[in-house]
């Protein structure tokens, strides 16, 4: 038996562009602060709370973080309920693939919290129903780049981490799913190839992604 395990924002559904207009959105109005998109790139895949903090530290703000989420969440809900396309090209039919195999299980591992992952995962056309094991961040208490919620995903599938593939797009999530003992395609939706060279594959789309691709990397075959 083998997993696939997909991080949510940038993989599944196209939400780094929103909670990023979101963030700079909230910082401006709470704070005065005119934050840009480069000041959150080092912080996706860290979570909520990190994504919020670290540029708030870069600016040297003290910041009440929870008041910082909430308006942050609002604005995102906004945004992605306005009739704009998250979905990303070949998930679903990837997914499909993926469930109707009956070696193999499907997982999702995503530092977000619940309320804003599955707002997403719905905005995106997500079937849940062929998930076998979904992990958020609120049920982990080390975001990534640690492996923490990579080895809580494989342990409720039931797996060995070197029989998972798990499928990012960040650096902090490639770096915690090899530290998980995991292999990794990563997808350049917010970073580009040499970002994510840690990485045992490297595409632009899910679209280049199937069953063959799997289990050559699971035989230790290929790099990008």
């Amino acid at each position: 038996m083998y997993g696939l395990i997909f991080d949510c924002d940038g993989v599944l559904g196209d939400t780094e562009g929103p909670v990023c207009e979101a963030s700079i959105r909230a910082f401006q109005e709470m704070y005065g602060v005119e934050m840009k998109q480069a000041d959150f790139a080092p912080f996706i895949g860290t979570g909520s709370v990190r994504y919020a903090e670290g540029p708030a530290a870069a600016y040297g703000l003290r910041i009440d973080t929870e008041a910082v989420l909430d308006r942050v969440h609002g604005y995102f809900e906004e945004i992605i309920t306005s009739g704009r396309d998250i979905s990303f090209p070949g998930v679903n039919d990837l997914i499909a693939a993926v469930h109707a195999e009956p070696d193999w299980k499907l997982a999702i591992a995503t530092s977000s919290p619940k309320c804003k992952s599955q707002q997403t995962l719905v905005a995106a056309g997500i079937d849940m129903s062929k998930f076998a094991v979904y992990v958020n961040g609120d049920m982990v208490t080390h975001k990534k780049p640690d492996p923490e919620i990579y080895l809580t995903t494989a342990g409720k599938l039931g797996l060995d981490p070197g029989r998972c593939v798990v499928i990012e797009d960040a650096i902090n999530g490639v770096e915690a799913a090899k530290a998980a003992g995991m292999r990794v395609i990563g997808v350049t939706t917010s970073f580009g190839a040499a970002q994510l060279a840690q990485a045992d594959h490297v595409v632009a789309s899910l679209e280049a992604v199937n069953l063959a691709l799997l289990h050559s990397l699971l035989n230790g075959h290929g790099k990008h």
